[in-house]
């Protein structure tokens, strides 16, 4: 396909190694940051698509820095964030969305530990929109020999995946970190996903969808391996660590601590039954012991699968 020019809004880990990607398909790449010598109008203004790869805490600070900016009439937006609004619970590419409501959104999410991608390992992925042409594009200007793109008419369905599996990942990390074995890790993965299309579906988005690379393959990437930011807060819980100095030595954010909150909060709005959140919840407050955490899950009600 022709060059396309993208604006990359984040140079950390993931943004950077999206921007590699896009480049190593002779792409043309710009990235900014806040801590960067570019100006954000000089990076924008010619962007075909712009990316953003800030956290979440930083989606609505970017959003309002870009809307007062011209953009390319042509430019479509593609969101690689994954997490919730802690004031509206709002996902990020919703926030895009309202910002920008005739343009069209892209959601990508997927299995995809930078670290390994930046490796050269293979690793796949998904682009999701309601504009199916804009999904396309994108999907052509990401996918080559060791990165694999999948389109997708579900965003919410993909991006919830990719946000949920992170509290997933905080639980999975504890079970390693407390040596319980493959048998406990299994029945918590396989309820995990049923607690993720449970909510997901509550918000709309279509349950098959949580059986794709943004949901059960999110799920078998992040929650079995030290590489997810996640994951080590779980297991460094288990094994005796403090959240705070856990979250201070970590490389990156782990958006599944501030998730948990969000949708703890909102599951008690809405009635909706989240039992392993809301013991990662209860277990990041410090309210109870990762072995506590277990014993009342395994206590629970018994009840029909």
């Amino acid at each position: 396909m022709a060059q396309t020019t993208l604006a990359i809004l984040g140079a950390g880990v993931w943004g950077r190694t999206l921007g590699e990607l896009a480049g190593s398909n002779g792409h043309r790449v710009r990235f900014w940051s806040r801590s960067g010598g570019e100006s954000l109008p000089g990076v924008i203004s010619s962007a075909e698509i712009l990316l953003s790869a800030v956290s979440m805490k930083g989606v609505r600070p970017m959003v309002e820095q870009v809307r007062g900016l011209p953009l390319s009439n042509e430019a479509i937006i593609v969101t690689a964030t994954k997490g919730l609004d802690p004031e509206t619970t709002l996902t990020p590419s919703q926030i895009w969305q309202q910002a920008f409501p005739d343009r069209p959104v892209v959601v990508l999410a997927g299995p995809n530990l930078s670290k390994e991608i930046q490796q050269g390992l293979p690793a796949a992925t998904v682009v999701a929109s309601k504009n199916v042409v804009a999904a396309q594009r994108v999907q052509a200007v990401f996918s080559g020999s060791r990165f694999r793109v999948y389109a997708n008419k579900d965003p919410l369905g993909v991006e919830l995946g990719g946000t949920l599996k992170n509290v997933m990942a905080i639980a999975a990390g504890t079970c390693d970190g407390l040596g319980l074995g493959t048998n406990a890790k299994a029945a918590l993965l396989t309820r995990g996903l049923a607690e993720i299309i449970r909510i997901g579906t509550h918000w709309g988005a279509q349950a098959e969808t949580f059986y794709g690379l943004s949901g059960l393959g999110d799920i078998l990437a992040t929650c079995n391996s030290p590489l997810s930011r996640n994951y080590q807060v779980g297991y460094q819980l288990a094994t005796g660590g403090k959240l705070p100095e856990i979250l201070a030595n970590l490389e990156g954010t782990a958006e599944g601590v501030n998730t948990t909150e969000v949708l703890i909060q909102a599951a008690r709005t809405q009635g909706i039954y989240v039992p392993i959140a809301c013991e990662v919840y209860r277990l990041l407050k410090g309210e109870i012991t990762p072995g506590e955490a277990v014993r009342e899950l395994m206590l629970r009600e018994s009840k029909p699968e």
